[in-house]
């Protein structure tokens, strides 16, 4: 099952770059319904076959490298679904086998299919609702999750331990908690700017152009008004910046928090297990920082936007990871 856990974390990984791309290309209505495209278990091609789902869809022309881009997507998230699903079976069955429900990991594995199982509802509400920015921030989040989700039962099935541990870096556990509870909430900031089309609403540094803190508007940039579609965003000038400015903001405490905790407990570690993975978190929130600046100055280039996206999956596991490791005995 270790194998199965290792391939599933390389496949989620997938699904949220594939996810980005498919948000940043605004593919996300590509194909309008679901689970297949235009009718069809792919895109239609054939010219018998576009013309079939033209007159399905009338008012959805077919573009064919923004359906491909979501039907791509969905292919690696329903394989990832198979794969998890196979894990609690496989973790279920030899819990049962082994007569010791509290020994083999199999409630993480449950908690992982009912997760994954929500994630689809959410792909399809994506698609019926129109991209409403709750339900994409949603699936986004959904993914993240999952994805750690997964770690974190690697490293419960995992076999190694930590010469001695590290007690004095224990003391930092609540740090370590708060930090992984921020870089969350701050994926989240850049989720709901993602959704309602606010990443270009700023293009200035360090925060917006012109009188930028005469035109917030805290309570209209969370609102979901009511729309048909929320494709290219329903929200003005006023709140789109907000949004941003938010995240801004996000960032620069999220940046401080990680940095403190990895100067902190860099103090005290005497592991070099613990060290290791300080520097890669301290690369990680540095290389983050760097691609966000790029987005403002570069008009959010694609390469640079997606890249965004996998590096914050990756500064969160290496957080997952870190609290693990503070929390286990040695």
């Amino acid at each position: 099952m270790k194998t199965l856990v290792k391939l599933s974390l390389v496949l989620a990984f997938c699904v949220i770059v594939l996810g980005a791309y498919t948000r940043l290309t605004d593919s996300g209505l590509g194909c309008p319904d679901w689970p297949g495209c235009y009718g069809y278990m792919s895109v239609p091609s054939q010219q018998q076959h576009v013309e079939e789902a033209q007159l399905r869809f009338p008012d959805n022309p077919i573009e064919h490298h923004k359906a491909w881009s979501e039907m791509i997507h969905r292919y690696f998230a329903g394989s990832l679904g198979l794969l998890i699903a196979i894990i609690a079976l496989l973790s279920w069955r030899k819990a049962m086998r082994a007569n010791a429900l509290q020994r083999q990991p199999w409630k993480l594995p449950t908690v992982l299919l009912a997760l994954v199982l929500f994630q689809a509802a959410l792909g399809m509400w994506t698609v019926t609702l129109n991209l409403q920015p709750l339900v994409v921030m949603g699936h986004l989040l959904g993914g993240f999750t999952t994805f750690s989700l997964l770690y974190l039962l690697h490293l419960r099935l995992s076999d190694y331990r930590l010469a001695g541990g590290d007690p004095y870096l224990r003391k930092y556990r609540g740090l370590a908690a708060l930090t992984l509870v921020v870089v969350f909430g701050q994926i989240a900031l850049g989720g709901w700017v993602a959704a309602n089309y606010a990443a270009l609403a700023c293009t200035e540094l360090p925060f917006c152009e012109g009188n930028w803190w005469q035109q917030l508007d805290i309570s209209g940039a969370f609102s979901v008004p009511t729309a048909e579609s929320y494709q290219y965003g329903t929200h003005d000038y006023g709140e789109r910046m907000t949004m941003h400015i938010a995240h801004r903001i996000g960032a620069i405490i999220t940046t401080l928090l990680v940095l403190t905790l990895v100067i902190k407990s860099w103090r005290h570690a005497i592991s070099q297990y613990f060290r290791q993975r300080l520097l890669l978190i301290t690369l990680l929130i540095l290389l983050q920082v760097s691609l966000g600046i790029s987005n403002v100055l570069l008009s959010l280039p694609l390469p640079i936007a997606v890249a965004h996206n996998a590096v914050a999956a990756l500064l969160l596991l290496s957080l997952v990871g870190l609290n693990y490791n503070l929390s286990r005995k040695a």
